[in-house]
């Protein structure tokens, strides 16, 4: 039982550590340390090293914004209304977290461009599974298959660059706008 907790503890203080400061400004002994784990500890369930807990931590990451998109999505009948309720949920966690748990894949992403490398993969993967929680919904709400996947990835891709400008700036402000326009944007092809 204790492996398995050591293991989940490594992964989300890396997720974090990730999320805040970047894959490059993130050590394996800062994992170790914030994991409460020794760095043999993260060696045993990593043997991939730093890259190998990175990928992990991303998988982790995907799966909490998932389901914080989940929430926002099921918790609105409308596809505008749907879409809108992610961003101002987006917004307040991000204000909650006092403007540093934005994207988890975002800073990692960046990163590691133009490598195709295993962090890149799990970073590309975070937001296709994204956009296809979008587009779920909005075929759900009967739009046609093409128009949904494109509108999916039109949502996420601008989700991300609201969600990093309202970082920068320490304001909700530009997530509500997105948030308002791309409710509008669906809103006319229902």
């Amino acid at each position: 039982m204790q492996t398995s907790s050591t293991h989940d503890r490594i992964v989300v203080a890396a997720s974090r550590l990730i999320q805040r400061q970047g894959y490059v400004g993130t050590g394996i002994k800062q994992i170790a340390k914030e994991a409460d784990a020794t760095l043999g500890s993260v060696y045993h369930f990593f043997p991939g090293g730093k890259e190998a807990v990175a990928v992990a931590a991303i998988a982790h990451g995907r799966e909490e914004f998932a389901d914080l998109l989940r929430t926002a999505l099921d918790g609105e009948d409308g596809p505008a209304e749907a879409v809108d309720a992610c961003a101002r949920l987006l917004a307040r966690e991000l204000r909650a977290s006092g403007w540093t748990d934005g994207c988890p894949v975002t800073a990692a992403a960046l990163e590691t461009l133009g490598s195709d490398n295993p962090i890149q993969q799990a970073c590309a993967d975070a937001l296709r599974t994204w956009q296809n929680l979008v587009a779920e919904k909005l075929l759900g709400c009967g739009f046609p298959s093409p128009e949904a996947r494109d509108l999916a990835a039109t949502v996420i891709n601008t989700l991300e660059g609201a969600e990093v400008t309202a970082q920068v700036t320490r304001s909700e402000d530009p997530l509500l706008l997105a948030g308002r326009h791309l409710s509008r944007l669906i809103a006319s092809y229902a």
